[in-house]
């Protein structure tokens, strides 16, 4: 009994890792987060636009701190889950303070963050979108909307990751080196 105590509270205690994820409409930040979740253990996954998922899609101030406050309450709720050593987040976070409100609202006792920002070249992001328009999975006005934001994310203080010509796969890849690095 003593030895499953000791389990319960070495998990209780265990270092968490919250990697977000960021970048323009169309730039490859779910597939990538499923990517990840595959080679990490003990992870679990929110995408942000699920806490957008309306209908009808309204976007004003209260929605706006509606989803913010959904998105800080089920994050907490992974990082405070025992079960859970990596949590993965993505998000369109284009200004820094929309990173900063988030981190500064989660319970992050034994909790490591990493923040990245995917970026690639216009080319290549309109290229993934037309992809995603074929599928019927966005439509044609998103081009433009994620070409505007895509110069934001340079400024973010974040890992940048281009993936211009990398699969979600590959960018996957240094972000659990980064990510399972023993400092």
């Amino acid at each position: 009994i003593l030895r499953y105590i000791l389990i319960i509270l070495m998990k209780e205690h265990a270092m968490k890792n919250l990697i977000m994820i960021n970048g323009t409409m169309g730039v490859g930040k779910t597939a990538t987060c499923k990517e990840l979740q595959k080679l990490l253990s003990n992870t679990v996954f929110l995408d942000g636009d699920w806490c957008w998922d309306m209908v009808p899609f309204t976007v004003n101030d209260e929605t706006k701190c509606m989803v913010m406050d959904n998105i800080i309450f089920l994050l907490n709720n992974f990082l405070c889950c025992s079960v859970y050593e990596n949590v993965i987040f993505c998000w369109v976070m284009h200004e820094q303070s929309i990173i900063d409100e988030i981190i500064s609202n989660l319970k992050r006792k034994d909790c490591k963050i990493y923040v990245f920002s995917l970026i690639c070249s216009e080319e290549a992001l309109i290229r993934r979108i037309r992809k995603d328009i074929s599928c019927g999975l966005r439509k044609n006005d998103v081009i433009v909307r994620a070409l505007q934001r895509l110069c934001m994310y340079e400024k973010l203080n974040t890992e940048k990751i281009d993936v211009s010509e990398i699969s979600a796969a590959t960018a996957a890849k240094p972000i659990k080196e980064m990510v399972c690095r023993k400092i």
